[in-house]
């Protein structure tokens, strides 16, 4: 879901009014926000070779790199993208990209600090669909043979979709936080902050979601409850007018 942009107005709406409209309402507020047309993970990786073929590895550029992380693009695509476009828009221009990508990409190998005690996991693309933002999986132990435990890692604003464990009898799910701070909510519900140590009992039945706050990663291991008929309801996803207005 792309984040409402204000870019043009913050620099130029005293001096240029019309073009700062045009920025953030027309470009941002409508052609980026065509997702059925075009994923922003596409939008981002056409965006970003458009500025390399034409020798812009500036401010702008830099923008367009972080949005393409933000949207998804990883940092094994990310160098392979800028590989194959060296050969098209000129060696130059594609080591100014790769100076400002690495710095971009950084954080990327900070990653297994994250995931708590039982770490990170792989990135949960199973349930991407389910999911704003980027989050990991990481199986504890097979569902098949005893109870379901999964670590599960969300990156900063990271979330599920409001969804709803079902059962026709027990079912349900409990989450134990480990790390970082998130969220909790039930449908006509206040949300509940969490921290480390925190435990969450969500019965079948309820509409619900959980993520990540704003500026903090956060992990819990997610225990399915045994039940009869279990199953999970996936809902719309946690808007960022709903999410934006939670209070720390």
């Amino acid at each position: 879901m792309a984040i409402k942009q204000t870019a043009g107005r913050d620099a130029l709406n005293d001096f240029a009014p019309k073009f700062a409209e045009l920025n953030d309402d027309v470009l941002f507020g409508e052609v980026w926000a065509r997702e059925d047309k075009l994923s922003l993970k596409l939008r981002s990786i056409v965006t970003v070779s458009a500025l390399i073929g034409k020798g812009m590895v500036d401010s702008s550029f830099q923008y367009h790199l972080i949005s393409a992380k933000n949207h998804g693009v990883t940092k094994t695509e990310m160098a392979e993208i800028l590989t194959q476009i060296a050969f098209y828009a000129g060696w130059p221009n594609a080591w100014a990209a790769f100076r400002m990508a690495k710095e971009v990409y950084a954080e990327d190998g900070k990653k297994e600090e994250h995931g708590g005690f039982f770490g990170l996991g792989e990135p949960n693309t199973a349930f991407a669909q389910y999911f704003i933002g980027n989050s990991y999986l990481k199986p504890l132990t097979n569902p098949k043979e005893t109870v379901g435990i999964f670590n599960v890692t969300f990156e900063p604003s990271s979330r599920n979709n409001w969804h709803i464990h079902k059962a026709s009898d027990g079912g349900g799910q409990i989450l134990l936080c480990i790390e970082g701070e998130g969220w909790y909510q039930e449908e006509g519900k206040a949300a509940r902050s969490l921290k480390s140590g925190d435990v969450v009992t969500i019965p079948a039945g309820v509409k619900h979601w959980h993520g990540a706050k704003a500026n903090s990663w956060f992990s819990h291991l997610a225990v399915e409850c045994p039940g009869e008929d279990t199953s999970n309801e996936w809902l719309e996803p946690v808007s960022d007018e709903i999410y934006n207005q939670l209070e720390e």
